[in-house]
């Protein structure tokens, strides 16, 4: 499914969406309307929001959405990504890294979302599935390395380009697909709702995350998982549409018991965050302790690819961290001579990670673009700082899902809800 294009009138040939295209999939002559070859995208929308004439632009669930809100048989349920609380602000005229989860939340009540949630939830519920899922192969041996699937622009690529190496992909969906089944499923359940009345959207950073929603495996609910996604870009209309100012909204909690999350979860939006918030559980499960830093810094520093060996009990643990699938190519390589040594890679396609994502507002200037990213991070890193809980399982909400529906990480229920077989496919 086509996510991406190029409109021919408006493209000026500036070649800014080819030199940010890590796939090539962007191409043309200077001064001339540029094209994207279907077969090499991967959704990343990294030329969309660096193109400075709006040519390059993503397909829309914005009208759908606006239909959603006005139809009052069915529950509207929104999730809200972990990027999205420190860069939402600069369509409204914010500085970047301004942190405003709480007038998000009390905007999409205005909206008339009846449901009002946070993706970071879902990134502590995908900690949770993930860290057991390496403690798993830790046991048994590999397959090694583990390579994170919540980024899925990398999944594609993977399965377009390395489909022989899926298995060292982990088998958890994305925390917006394990937020959709958990709603539709467990929520649903509880509270007597018949699934297919529940309108699911998820607000993402992302434009890949609208590829990932509509492919044909996401609805073990038994329904589609998520119905329709918005990019920041998006939300910020839609919110304008209903004549809103963010800066004037008053400051409101996301609903629970899927508002409740830790910072384990809230780190999900930056390179490293990911990689972080599962060692985490991980050292926990060895050792049997409370982390004694909230911080693994090898992870927090460094380029578009950074390594380090943590020690966690009585194991060394080899991981990386990369972000720009050009960098992890040559990683790729050396797995299939057999030649890696690495246990845990943590991969994400866009800059920075999330808070780097194309749904993101627009910057063209690279320059510009690389300073309000930096000021992105340094606020999600702040913001987790505020949060009372770091680790995953000390989620008290995350803690009821287990023991009410899911049984313990991994569980048949959490295989047939939270997992994916990826096909190799592409």
């Amino acid at each position: 499914m086509a996510i991406i294009e190029i409109n021919q009138e408006l493209c000026k040939g500036c070649t800014l969406c080819s030199q940010v295209c890590s796939v090539e999939a962007c191409s043309g002559e200077p001064l001339i309307p540029h094209g994207i070859d279907e077969r090499r995208c991967v959704n990343c929308g990294q030329c969309v929001v660096t193109c400075p004439a709006g040519a390059a632009r993503d397909r829309s669930d914005l009208e759908r959405v606006k239909e959603a809100l006005e139809d009052d048989s069915i529950i509207k349920v929104v999730q809200s990504a972990p990027a999205m609380r420190v860069t939402l602000g600069e369509e409204f005229g914010m500085e970047p890294g301004t942190i405003v989860p709480g007038r998000m939340a009390s905007a999409f009540r205005k909206m008339g979302f009846d449901r009002v949630y946070d993706t970071c939830f879902a990134a502590d519920l995908t900690v949770m599935e993930e860290g057991h899922e390496f403690l798993e192969r830790m046991e048994k041996g590999g397959p090694f390395p583990m390579f994170t699937s919540c980024c899925p622009a990398w999944v594609f690529f993977m399965e377009k380009n390395y489909p022989d190496l899926v298995h060292h992909l982990s088998s958890c969906k994305s925390p917006q697909q394990m937020f959709g089944a958990v709603v539709k499923a467990y929520m649903a359940e509880k509270e007597g709702i018949d699934p297919a009345r529940i309108f699911m959207l998820s607000a993402m950073p992302c434009t890949a995350k609208k590829f990932e929603a509509a492919r044909s495996e996401m609805n073990s609910s038994g329904a589609r998982d998520v119905d329709a996604v918005l990019t920041t870009r998006e939300l910020a209309q839609l919110i304008k549409d209903r004549q809103l100012e963010l800066a004037d909204l008053p400051e409101e909690d996301f609903d629970i018991p899927f508002g409740e999350y830790t910072g384990a979860g809230a780190l999900f939006g930056t390179s490293g965050g990911v990689m972080e918030a599962a060692l985490r559980t991980v050292a926990k499960k060895l050792t049997g302790k409370p982390l004694k830093s909230i911080a693994f810094e090898p992870l927090r520093k460094g380029g578009a690819f950074r390594e380090a060996v943590i020690d966690i009990g009585n194991k060394k643990v080899k991981i990386a961290v990369v972000h720009g699938l050009k960098n992890i190519i040559p990683v790729l390589e050396e797995i299939r001579k057999g030649n890696s040594d690495y246990h845990f890679i943590e991969v994400m396609t866009c800059p920075d990670g999330c808070i780097g994502g194309g749904g993101q507002p627009r910057i063209p200037k690279r320059s510009l673009r690389q300073k309000t990213v930096r000021k992105r991070k340094e606020a999600l890193y702040f913001y987790e700082l505020g949060l009372p809980k770091i680790e995953a399982g000390d989620n008290p909400s995350i803690k009821a899902l287990y023991a009410e529906f899911l049984g313990r990480p991994l569980s048949e229920k959490s295989h047939e809800l939270l997992h994916v077989v990826h096909s190799g496919k592409g």
